[in-house]
């Protein structure tokens, strides 16, 4: 039987690295890629063949196209690819956009949009019954800002998790009839190294008593959403953004 392989990028932390984790358990062969910390990367790989599974990591920037190919490639040598989660993101540190240099705007679009989009072209171009696949799915990690706007924090942010949006719904209606489920999570405030990354670790300690749910999420929690919309038990749902968020995306 050929072996089946599931892609999860940027996934040496966070909700990529509990997703890497949970989605192992499904018996397909995990490729993993992280752009800054092989050893972080190699820490969940070593976790998923403790429990069983089987996973390799590859360094890749979804950002660059090569990279990009060269994900899909291994992918190809491994075995047929099922499910593609489009987790690498970043964001930077909180600020009025008068005060967002054009590199910011740039490298934050690139990464959480061309990334995404570019990861998804090739998966379809697996999956699709019209290119010869069996199908698959596709999952696009999303945001909460994408419908609060994040405005003097992270407004390229929230812009760019909007367009992720946009761009589930209208792959889902390109790929619905071609084999290929394409759907988004949108997580809140997360307990992740995100928050740190755009200067404000305590983040999510500090907002999640304002959240109807009175705290923070774990990464682990959006990882069971992303696993069953990737899973036979989602197969008549597509174009569908699930809010991970406590209530988050339901505050004005």
């Amino acid at each position: 039987m050929t072996e089946t392989v599931m892609i999860v990028t940027g996934s040496s932390r966070g909700i990529g690295a509990a997703t890497a984790i949970r989605l192992a358990a499904t018996g397909s062969t995990i490729l993993l890629t992280y752009v800054a910390n092989p050893e972080r990367a190699d820490d969940v790989v070593s976790a998923i063949e403790a429990g069983g599974g089987r996973a390799k990591a590859i360094r890749a920037d979804v950002a660059n196209e090569d990279d990009c190919l060269r994900t899909f490639a291994e992918a190809d040598r491994i075995g047929r690819l099922t499910g593609l989660v489009n987790n690498a993101g970043v964001v930077d540190v909180a600020a009025r956009l008068t005060d967002m240099s054009f590199a910011r705007l740039r490298r934050i679009f690139d990464i959480n949009v061309l990334g995404t989009i570019l990861c998804s072209r090739e998966a379809v171009r697996r999956m699709s019954t019209a290119h010869g696949g069996k199908g698959g799915a596709i999952v696009n990690v999303s945001s909460a800002s994408a419908k609060i706007g994040s405005p003097a924090q992270y407004i390229d942010y929230a812009a760019a998790k909007g367009a992720i949006d946009t761009f589930t719904v209208g792959l889902a209606k390109e790929v619905a009839a071609e084999g290929v489920r394409v759907n988004a999570v949108r997580p809140g405030i997360i307990e992740t190294e995100i928050h740190a990354s755009g200067g404000d670790p305590d983040r999510a300690t500090r907002v999640a008593a304002e959240l109807p749910m009175r705290r923070a999420g774990r990464a682990e929690e959006c990882a069971e959403a992303i696993a069953w919309l990737l899973s036979d038990a989602a197969s008549y749902t597509t174009g569908a953004i699930l809010d991970v968020s406590g209530g988050r995306s339901i505050l004005p």
